[in-house]
């Protein structure tokens, strides 16, 4: 494994995803990889600054940690917002766009083989947290940025142009490694005091087959069949690099960790180990 190297980690996910067809689904894919893309471009960071993952329903970027985090986050909280206003006002009601992001920074191993890291691994669960997505529920605007307490502490609290501090607000969300604390930038969920549980599990953790932690996709009455869960492994999470650009394969699991379906990642989530070719 080579040496952990400093980068400022980006996730987006689409909400619902895994409750739309095919045809929403392609379409979602590449409405987020657009939105991203323009995000990133007014940033200043260029293809050649980041890595790209695929996570079905997400986008994963590592980003070199010479690029402006300050330039990111105002780009987040313009930029995507306008874009996805943009979309949404020309799709139909199946077809609406709407994110959560998290911004952290940390270290990661990058090799032919994937990346790996615990700077990695809390910045997915903020991603998958359910006060993240209680959130974005509760919003209007399509768009729910939460940033790790590293990004918080070196950018955010300056009170930065265009990234007013007061707007942020101190959350914890829970993990099986104990309580992350991070930063919501909007109004605090109703009721999200308390310890962050996990959505799409039952008694004891236990998967819920089928449950993507959210409600049903927009311009639906009633959800559609749960999809078949991907069985859990006694692998971890691997990105594989072919060519330059990074896919993923192995499986998800650790403790109670959850399957994988329809591209959601559920439950807590542990990236890096080692694991067999890309399915």
């Amino acid at each position: 494994m080579s040496d952990p190297v400093s980068r400022t980690i980006l996730l987006l996910d689409i909400e619902r995803y895994s409750d739309r067809d095919d045809v929403e689904q392609a379409y979602l894919r590449r409405m987020l990889y657009d939105i991203t893309d323009r995000a990133l471009e007014t940033a200043g960071v260029d293809e050649t600054l980041r890595l790209r993952a695929d996570r079905g329903d997400s986008v994963m970027e590592l980003i070199d940690a010479n690029a402006s985090v300050p330039a990111l986050l105002r780009a987040l909280l313009t930029e995507v917002p306008a874009q996805l206003r943009a979309v949404n006002r020309m799709a139909s009601s199946s077809a609406q766009i709407r994110l959560r992001a998290v911004v952290a920074s940390g270290y990661v191993a990058i090799d032919p083989h994937g990346w790996v890291g615990s700077d990695l691994n809390h910045a997915c669960r903020l991603l998958d947290a359910k006060l993240l997505r209680a959130a974005l529920r509760e919003r209007p605007d399509d768009f729910a940025l939460c940033v790790s307490d590293g990004v918080y502490g070196g950018i955010v609290r300056h009170d930065h142009t265009g990234i007013p501090a007061a707007e942020f607000h101190r959350v914890g969300v829970d993990s099986k490694n104990g309580p992350l604390t991070a930063w919501l930038h909007g109004p605090v969920p109703d009721g999200a005091a308390g310890p962050d549980d996990h959505s799409g599990t039952g008694e004891g953790g236990a998967p819920v087959p089928g449950a993507s932690g959210d409600g049903p996709a927009p311009g639906r009455t009633s959800p559609p069949a749960p999809s078949t869960s991907t069985s859990a492994s006694t692998g971890a999470v691997v990105f594989h690099f072919d060519g330059g650009s990074p896919t993923f394969g192995g499986s998800l699991v650790a403790g109670d960790q959850h399957g994988v379906s329809g591209g959601r990642f559920t439950g807590n989530v542990h990236l890096g180990g080692t694991g067999g070719d890309a399915a």
